[in-house]
């Protein structure tokens, strides 16, 4: 296998979390690109967003999103368990690993990316969020399941 184009959600969560690492495990190939995608609240006020509040960010190499100065401009937690993951997986797998920020809702912008992105499949954890956000917004997994023209895995975390 190898030279697909895998999406990963990052919400920086313990269950995006637990699908950023079954991925390095069980999907990533040498060659492909990984795309870890995070979806920043429209509301949210960072430097980068007006510059690409509609298309999403420029894809950000690892290098830079190490960097903690950079990654704020983005609203990006610069998690150091992410990062080592990302870099295991970079380094171990040979995979390049590339991060994209959107504004806006997390189902919509998940849609996007597949087809900005072109992505051959895109990897979610199960329920990102608190009970009662879920009841309003709709589970994102499900969501993005049921619409995404890519094959979609839910991680469900162990717990």
């Amino acid at each position: 296998m190898g030279k697909g184009t895998v999406g990963i959600a990052m919400d920086f969560s313990p269950n995006s979390k637990a699908a950023l690492r079954w991925a390095a495990d069980n999907l990533i190939n040498a060659g492909d690109l990984v795309i870890l995608i995070n979806v920043q609240p429209p509301k949210a006020d960072h430097t980068r967003k007006q510059l690409f509040e509609n298309t999403g960010s420029p894809l950000i190499p690892l290098e830079e999103f190490r960097e903690i100065n950079f990654s704020k401009q983005y609203g990006l937690t610069c998690d150091p368990e992410v990062v080592d993951i990302l870099d295991t997986m970079s380094r171990t797998k040979g995979a390049k690993v590339v991060i994209k920020v959107y504004w806006g809702d997390p189902r919509e912008k998940l849609l996007d990316a597949v087809e900005d992105l072109k992505l051959d499949s895109l990897v979610v954890g199960s329920r990102g969020l608190g009970a009662i956000k879920r009841v309003l917004l709709g589970s994102v997994s499900n969501y993005v399941v049921t619409n995404a023209s890519c094959p979609v895995t839910v991680v469900k975390s162990s717990k």
